[in-house]
C-alpha cells in the first residue's frame, strides 16, 4: 500500500493506492496545526480501511505543510513530492487526460501544465479559499465553508455585480448580457449577506477562471482541469462552463477533485518504486 498525503494549510487529504495503482480509499481530516492534521488523517485512514502499520509500504507527502514531516510518520519510509508535480499527476489521473492545464484552488491558487510526464508551474494567485473564508467571515459572519455554501444558495448576483446587460443594449463581441463587467460594481444598499457571499464566490471563480483562459490562450492545450478544495462548490461549474463556451476551451471538474494532489503524490511514489 502506498499512501499519498497532501498537508494543506488547514486540511489534510490522504489517498491510498495498491501495488497496481488502484485507489483503495480517500479521506480528509482537519486540525489546528499541520502535524496533528497529518497524523490524524493517517490514523483515520488506517483505522477505517482496517490497515496495520506493516501494510503501508511507503508514504509520499506533499503540500505546504509537508515540511513539518521531515522525520516521517511512525518510522514508515516517507518521501516528499513537489506540490506542482503532485497537482499535475493527480489532476491528469482523475480527469482521464494525457495533457491539460491544472487549476488547483486551495487556500490560494496554482496553475500547472501537465503533459506526458512533463510538469511545469505556470504561476498562481493569492486568491482562493483563504480569500473566500476570511472575506465571507468579515462581511457576512460566515466562517465555515458549509455555512458559506448554504448562505450563497439564496444569494442574488444582480444585487452585487454589474453586468454587460446593465449598461448596454447592444451585444459586444461574443459576450452574453450576463457577462460580469465589474465584480461588486452594482452593490445595492439592500444587498443581503447571502448576496455578498455569492458575489465573493463569483468574483473568486471568475478571477481564477480568467487566469486559466489567459494561460490556455498561449498554449496548444485546450483542456483545463479544476482541482482542490474549492472545486466542489456549486458555483464553480457554471462559472467555468461559461468561460469555456465563451473562449473555446474545455473545462473539467473530475470526481474527487479535491484529492488530486494527494493522488498525485501517491502516483509519483509508485512510479519511482516501479
Amino acid at each position: 500500500m502506498i499512501l499519498g498525503i497532501d498537508v494543506g494549510g488547514s486540511t489534510t487529504k490522504i489517498v491510498g493506492l495498491d501495488a497496481d495503482g488502484e485507489c483503495v480509499g480517500m479521506m480528509s481530516a482537519e486540525a489546528n496545526d499541520q502535524l496533528t492534521s497529518a497524523f490524524g488523517a493517517f490514523g483515520k485512514f488506517t483505522a477505517t480501511c482496517g490497515l496495520a502499520m506493516s501494510d503501508v509500504r511507503q508514504i509520499a507527502v506533499t503540500g505546504v505543510g509537508s515540511s513539518y514531516l521531515s522525520d516521517g510518520i511512525y518510522d514508515i519510509p516517507t518521501n516528499r513530492v513537489g506540490e506542482f508535480e503532485a497537482i499535475g499527476l493527480g489532476g491528469l489521473k482523475l480527469a482521464g487526460l494525457d495533457e491539460a492545464i491544472m487549476v488547483s484552488v486551495g487556500t490560494g491558487t496554482a496553475l500547472v501544465r501537465a503533459s506526458n510526464g512533463q510538469i511545469r508551474h505556470l504561476g498562481g494567485s493569492g486568491v482562493g479559499g483563504g480569500t473566500l473564508r476570511n472575506l465571507a467571515g468579515r462581511f457576512a459572519g460566515a466562517y465555515h465553508f458549509s455555512t458559506i455554501t448554504e448562505m450563497a444558495a439564496s444569494g442574488d448576483l444582480s444585487a452585487v455585480d454589474l453586468t454587460l446587460g446593465d449598461i448596454s443594449r447592444e451585444k459586444i463581441g461574443n459576450l452574453p448580457p450576463d457577462t460580469t463587467v465589474a465584480n461588486f460594481g452594482n452593490l445595492k444598499d439592500t444587498a443581503t449577506h447571502a448576496d455578498i457571499v455569492l458575489g465573493l464566490i463569483n468574483m473568486i471563480f471568475e478571477s481564477i477562471g480568467m487566469m486559466a483562459v489567459f494561460a490556455a490562450s498561449n498554449d496548444s492545450v485546450k483542456d483545463i482541469v479544476l482541482v482542490g478544495s474549492l472545486s466542489v462548490m456549486d458555483r464553480a461549474e457554471p462559472v467555468f462552463e461559461g468561460l469555456a463556451n465563451m473562449h473555446g476551451l474545455r473545462f473539467h471538474i473530475p470526481k474527487n477533485a479535491k484529492y488530486a494532489t494527494a493522488m498525485g503524490a501517491a502516483l509519483a511514489c509508485l512510479n519511482h518504486l516501479s
